[in-house]
């Protein structure tokens, strides 16, 4: 289950990384590098950022959620250090050993 969650997430990231890529904002410039506003304009046509902004905001979404459900699932299955260190039966300590030579 976690790791079916954890690939979901991984095509999230990278979808939502590519989405936001592709958006052009104040800095149109910057998008146009990658080849980003008038590249996705040409393909989608003139409603581009329109359906863009909510694929990215669907996206956003879904990190968000798939993140909270990782933390929630790997959460359960681990327990705290302190919780385990304090299970451990205490061991005796052990005297050091005498030096060979004394100190001068």
């Amino acid at each position: 289950m976690v790791t079916l969650l954890i690939a979901v997430h991984i095509l999230v990231s990278l979808l939502l990384v590519g989405a936001v890529l592709i958006q052009s904002g104040k800095g149109a410039a910057s998008a146009n590098i990658f080849g980003g506003a008038r590249a996705a304009e040409n393909v989608f046509g003139a409603s581009t950022p329109k359906v863009i902004n909510g694929i990215t905001a669907a996206l956003a979404a879904a990190f968000i959620i798939t993140s909270t459900l990782m933390t929630v699932f790997v959460g359960r299955a681990q327990t705290s250090v302190i919780k385990r260190s304090l299970s451990l039966p205490a061991q005796p300590a052990q005297p050091l050993p005498a030096p060979d030579q004394p100190l001068e």
